[in-house]
């Protein structure tokens, strides 16, 4: 039995300290916990639709239902960074710099709470949110609809899929359930987990031992899409009040943001809800100091230590998170 494998069967055996069920007492129920779903979940009022999601992906990346006509969903959620962009904070109407770093819309279907502060419960709840705020897209909703039933290609197709034909929440309904179709694909790691053993290299096996050991980081990065959907302060330190703005009551909210999902990393720097971190090996080093103390930061924010060798193998298995890049093709907007 090779070292990589003995360390993991060694962590499985403390897997309760880590958040994960007792009895997982091998590297395949450890796995297990990773295996990614095979379908889509889409809420019952909103079922998967070919027409609707065709329609909300015009709608994602068209500009006129932007304030100005000059910005879309696109702009800060481009598909060639990992539905980011590559900026610390995004920019929005009239050249704005917004002070959080947009969310990635990736895998957004099996995400039950939205934006870095959770303010959102829905998908379609986030993406009127954009559509409206004046620093982003800085649109009237009624504005908005008037443009889009002026549009007869819209209007028809609104009125061929929806019973009360154009209207704001089908808009939101549309860009939602093309939101909701946008999902990483099979990556490295997905095959080690399937049963490739040559899906990963060596490196990245050891990572994954740290990862889910040693650096702790499975304790919010849990599950296939490697995020607990919860909200933690980890000690970054700056005036944002996060999560604790909408809920006030529960002092560990103050600071604290949604844990962001791991899939196509390699995309998606800089990292952070601010982007204060350049690239991974600034965020790793960042986590070892275990961030600075408060009376909100997560009891889960510890300090740990990795040499450079295992720094350079934690970082092989986030890269091997990341799916073969998709080209996405740009739809044709209606006149």
């Amino acid at each position: 039995m090779n070292t990589w494998v003995r360390a993991l069967l060694a962590i499985a055996a403390t897997l309760p300290l880590w958040g994960l069920p007792a009895g997982a007492d091998d590297l395949d129920s450890l796995k297990a916990q990773y295996k990614r779903p095979t379908e889509i979940p889409f809420p019952a009022n909103a079922p998967y639709s070919p027409q609707i999601a065709t329609l909300g992906k015009m709608l994602f990346f068209d500009p006129r239902l932007s304030g100005a006509q000059n910005l879309s969903c696109a702009s800060c959620h481009n598909p060639s960074f990992g539905y980011e962009v590559p900026v610390p904070g995004a920019i929005g109407a009239a050249n704005t710099p917004l002070p959080r770093k947009a969310p990635t819309v990736l895998n957004a279907a099996f995400t039950p709470i939205f934006f870095w502060d959770g303010r959102a419960l829905s998908l379609e709840d986030q993406a009127q949110g954009p559509i409206q705020a004046e620093k982003e897209m800085n649109a009237k909703f009624d504005d908005v609809l008037r443009r889009v039933k002026a549009i007869p290609e819209y209007s028809d197709w609104l009125s061929r899929l929806f019973k009360d034909g154009a209207s704001k929440a089908n808009i939101l309904t549309a860009i939602a359930t093309y939101e909701r179709t946008i999902v990483t694909g099979w990556a490295p790691f997905d095959r080690w987990v399937d049963g490739d053993e040559n899906a990963m290299s060596a490196p990245a096996k050891r990572g994954f031992a740290l990862f889910t050991g040693k650096a702790g980081c499975a304790n919010c990065h849990e599950g296939w899409n490697f995020t607990d959907n919860q909200f933690h302060n980890v000690g970054i330190g700056d005036q944002d009040d996060g999560r604790g703005k909408y809920d006030p009551e529960n002092p560990l909210a103050w600071g604290a943001f949604k844990t962001p999902g791991l899939r196509n990393l390699i995309y998606r720097a800089p990292f952070g809800h601010a982007g204060q971190f350049q690239d991974l090996e600034a965020i790793i080093a960042f986590y070892q100091t275990g961030g600075a103390d408060s009376p909100s930061k997560s009891p889960l924010i510890k300090p740990f230590q990795l040499s450079e060798e295992e720094r350079a193998d934690l970082i092989a298995f986030l890269k091997s998170l990341t799916a073969d890049k998709v080209d996405t093709p740009l739809p044709n907007l209606p006149n």
